[in-house]
């Protein structure tokens, strides 16, 4: 057990000689589970082993990178990929034809609202509908990398600030308040996720 803390401490160190793999391995992990990784990077960059900008850059490509594979599957597989695959990914032609009428609405915004809150739960029926209706490649971009800005520094600031706040008290007592409010708005947060949910799925 003794021989765990020396091995992370050899990972970190590892990592900043060889940044250029971790940000490579952020870009990875950002294209399949973007959120969490932002908040975790956020904590990291709170300690001061890496640069902000190369972090929020990788973080951006991989989320964008993974957002093209999505559209262009819509784009060029679309109803056949459904049919095969999409009880695994959740994503049905109901769900489709859901997020089509959607588009047609709200147009735009909706591309928008999906990147900045995450899909609402239902960002890969959104981007392979964005795909499957045509939404030029040109605007699918600029409209995702706008909403990206937005949410990856608002998760890595969310990261950065609650670190800072959890190392800069000095105590039992405020350490354990610090981390029982930040339970608390997770929970929230989830609480709200799950209503913008609902609440999308019936618009």
């Amino acid at each position: 057990m003794d021989q765990l803390p020396n091995i992370a401490t050899w990972i970190i160190n590892y990592g900043v000689i060889h940044d250029y793999l971790v940000y490579g391995a952020i870009a990875v992990i950002a294209c399949i589970e973007g959120p969490w990784i932002s908040l975790i990077l956020g904590v990291v960059l709170r300690l001061g082993y890496f640069y902000f900008w190369p972090i929020y850059i990788a973080l951006m490509l991989g989320d964008l990178f993974g957002d093209i594979v999505w559209y262009y599957i819509g784009r060029k597989y679309g109803h056949v990929f459904i049919a095969k695959y999409g009880k695994r990914f959740n994503i049905t032609e109901e769900g489709v034809k859901h997020m089509t009428e959607l588009f047609h609405r709200y147009k735009n915004r909706i591309l928008f609202l999906s990147k900045i809150s995450n899909g609402l739960g239902l960002a890969l029926v959104t981007l392979m509908t964005a795909g499957m209706i045509r939404i030029p490649l040109g605007r699918f971009l600029f409209i995702n990398i706008t909403g990206q800005l937005v949410w990856t520094g608002l998760l890595l600031s969310i990261g950065f600030f609650f670190s800072n706040l959890y190392i800069t008290v000095d105590n039992i007592l405020g350490k354990i308040s610090i981390t029982a409010v930040i339970i608390v708005l997770a929970f929230l947060g989830y609480r709200y996720f799950k209503y913008l949910k609902k609440k999308a799925q019936n618009l």
